[in-house]
Order: C-alpha cells, then structure tokens, then sequence
C-alpha cells in the first residue's frame, strides 16, 4: 500500500505549509494515539530538536495524545538516536522525534520510534493515516492521558553513549573539536566526549531556535575543518541538527564522510572478529568504498537511499554495520538505529587501540570523483520514466563502461531531484553531470 503522508523519514516539510501545521500534528498525535492505544497500554515519549517550531508541535502531539487516552512523557531537546534508545529501555509504547534533521529551521517534521526503537512497521503507519483521515473524538474524560517531563533523559544518554566503547579506554591527550550544528546534541556530546578523556572545544551549541543547521554541522564542515587546523585539534565531529549524522574532519583538516567513516569501522570490526554478513551502503554510496572492502573480502550490499531501508537490508542478512555517504551510520552492534556519537565513538576507539591518526585509518580506500547536482522542482517529475531523460542516462553510461555510475532520483525529504555521475575521471564526470542536469530541468521547463 502507499503511504499518503510518511516519507521515507516520517512526516516533513515546511512549517505552516500541510501538512507541517499545529492543527494537523493535534491530529497526528490524536490518529497515533488511538492506534498505541488499540496495540497496548502505555506511555508515549516526544522529544525534539532545537527548531523554534519545536515549541508548538510538542504542544499540539501532547494534546492530541492526550485526547486519545495516552500518557505521554515530555523529553524536551534530545537527539533522534537518543529517543529510539530511551523508548527502548523505558518501555514506553511509542518515541516520536520532531525534527526535519539536517534541514533549516523553517523545515520540521515527526518521525516515530517502535518500542524496540526501530522505525515504525508500514501496517502501523498505514493504521495512523487511516486514523489521521477519520473523524477526531475525544475519550471519556476519566480516561484522558497525562503528560509530565522526563528530568534525567540526558544523563540517561550520555551514559548509554560512553558504554558503547570498552570502560578501559582512555581519550587524555585527544584534542578535538565538536559542532554541534546549534541542534539537539548540543547539550549532550560535550560531556559525552569530554567524559571519555578528550579536550573537547564545542562550536555550534548555542541553539537559539532559528541557527540549526545554518552554515555549519554534517553538512556544512567547513567551519569546523577551519577550527580543527586553527587549534591544532586531532580531528573534529561535525554532527547534524537532530544527531543520526556524523561527518568529521581530520588533523589536516580534511573531511572524512560517511563512507569512509563506515570503511574504518568495518575494518575495525574485522579485525576483531566482530563483523557478521555484509556492510551495507545505498544506491549513493561511493565505488571507492565497495572496492577498499571488497580486497578486505567484505561484501558491500546496495539499498534504496533512506536509513530505513539500509535498515531493512541489514535486518534481511544479517549484518550489523551500514549507513549512507551522508553520515548516516548504523552500529547495530550498539544501538538500534543512526547514531552520530557513538559512530565517532567507535572510530576513536580505533585510532587508540592502532595507535594511528584519522587520516591513516582513511587512506585504506580511495573514493572515485562523485558530482551530485540538486535540482529544485515544484513540479512533480519522476525521471526514471521520462523518455528524453533515460536517454541521455544510457548514452552516458556508455561511455562510463565499468568505470562508473550514474544515479538519477527524486529526494524522499526535499523537493529536489538529484543527479549523480561518479568515475575516475572528474573532469569528464563533471562534464556528464552537467549534461544530464540540463535535461531534466529541460523536462520540468526550468
């Protein structure tokens, strides 16, 4: 069945524009309290990232949660991987997340967690929307939920994060810089860090509800490469707004993204014994990367780009490491879904017991030249069935042979279309990249 308002990362959009509006996310709290309700008894956790609208969803989900008789449990500023593992270990029914991740502060949007802190089924969500489409009543007054604040969330977490790598190791002499992004973590990967042993200096963790994300964290490090080479720092962590992405920088200031950051860890795990079935990546994921494990004799498995489904493929052979190019990483050894800080935590703890810096533990594979160009539409176009489109795919990849790839898709969580052409030659791939950007804005007429 196709979902009519889930994505590929929940409900997202832009605030005030549906469907990110108070009066539906009253009606999405009350559409997925109803079904909580019908699944079982307990509480319901909602945290949220630093956003300003943050303030009036959390109201409107509470309100909505509480008509349809669920408790619920108020988490205030906590990173998405934080909730999937609170809603765990708490055993509460349901972890909703209000963000929109990497994306500005006038973008928001709500994610849900499952009791074991994996993202919800697609019979649950189909449940809520069914609900979300159906007229709102209110339970007998009696039976209305309450909803109080979860003082110690943070501590919890912080807590979880340092035991993801063995008590004995120690980070004293590590400088590193940490940007937060002004986002979620903000309060919370300090202490992580700094409690491990390392120096730590923080940029981007002063939130003030409209510089999340703005010109800094995962996907803008250039800040944070200039404040690692001004200090002198080993490396930095460049986290995104609601914490699941990870990119970080090393001692010469040069960023290390999710593929290489995956690579490291794999090898890691080999080498200890501790890696079972393959490493998954998505469709973005660089050939440098699936060639530097295929001559560690690791399998790389392709999936649909989306953490849900790296998610789903892990699940299907068993493995216990994936995660996207964007810094999306999945330790399901640790933890239950993307987690940039306990990621970090896991390279770090790699360069300690090699004894070797970032950039070393880097240099094992060699990414290919990859150009990704955004194309912003409002118009609806999918350019896997355009004619002229396909055509110019097939001529480049012709002359690409085996020597590379080309991608060509419409963003689950923005309104952009994304084209992809990776190779050896970046001069030619640039070129490529530009050829078929042209057309397909000739097919939205921009």
């Amino acid at each position: 069945m196709t979902r009519k308002y889930f994505g590929t990362d929940g409900i997202r959009g832009r605030v005030g524009e549906p469907p990110i509006t108070a009066d539906f996310l009253l009606k999405l709290g009350w559409a997925a309290g109803r079904v909580f309700a019908n699944e079982g008894h307990g509480f319901v956790l909602v945290g949220k990232d630093t956003r300003i609208s943050g303030y009036m969803f959390e109201s409107a989900l509470e309100a909505g949660l509480t008509a349809a008789g669920v408790d619920t449990r108020l988490l205030g500023p906590m990173p998405t991987p934080g909730i999937a593992y609170l809603t765990r270990t708490l055993r509460a029914q349901a972890g909703i997340v209000i963000s929109a991740s990497h994306n500005p502060y006038y973008d928001n949007g709500v994610k849900f967690f499952s009791v074991y802190g994996t993202k919800l089924p697609d019979d649950i969500e189909h449940k809520i929307e069914h609900y979300i489409d159906s007229p709102m009543t209110t339970v007998e007054s009696s039976k209305l939920g309450k909803a109080k604040r979860l003082e110690d969330a943070a501590g919890r977490y912080i807590e979880f994060c340092k035991g993801s790598i063995p008590t004995r190791l120690d980070f004293s002499g590590m400088k590193i810089i940490i940007d937060c992004a002004h986002g979620a973590t903000y309060h919370i990967a300090p202490h992580v860090f700094s409690e491990v042993g390392a120096k730590v200096i923080t940029i981007g963790a002063e939130p003030d509800g409209l510089n999340i994300n703005d010109d800094c964290g995962a996907t803008k490090p250039e800040k944070l490469a200039a404040t690692v080479m001004a200090h002198g720092a080993d490396l930095g962590i460049a986290l995104d707004g609601d914490g699941d992405r990870l990119v970080m920088v090393d001692h010469k200031g040069e960023v290390v993204d999710g593929d290489e950051l995956i690579y490291i860890i794999a090898k890691s795990r080999l080498a200890t014994g501790h890696l079972s079935g393959p490493v998954v990546g998505t469709l973005m994921t660089n050939l440098g990367m699936e060639h530097g494990l295929k001559k560690l004799g690791i399998n790389l498995i392709r999936a649909k780009v989306g953490d849900r489904y790296v998610m789903e493929r892990l699940v299907e052979n068993k493995g216990i490491l994936g995660g996207e190019n964007s810094g999306h990483i999945i330790c399901l050894d640790r933890t239950t879904t993307g987690d940039g800080i306990i990621a970090a935590l896991q390279v770090m703890a790699e360069m300690h017991h090699t004894g070797k810096n970032l950039h070393e533990l880097k240099c094992g594979m060699t990414k290919y030249p990859q150009v990704l160009i955004n194309i912003k539409t409002h118009k609806k176009l999918n350019p896997e069935t355009n004619e002229n489109i396909l055509k110019a795919v097939k001529s480049i990849e012709k002359k690409l042979n085996d020597n590379g790839r080309v991608l060509l898709r419409a963003s689950g969580t923005e309104p952009l279309i994304r084209v992809m052409v990776e190779g050896r030659n970046g001069d030619l791939i640039r070129n490529y990249a530009d050829e078929l950007a042209d057309e397909v804005k000739r097919a939205l007429g921009t």
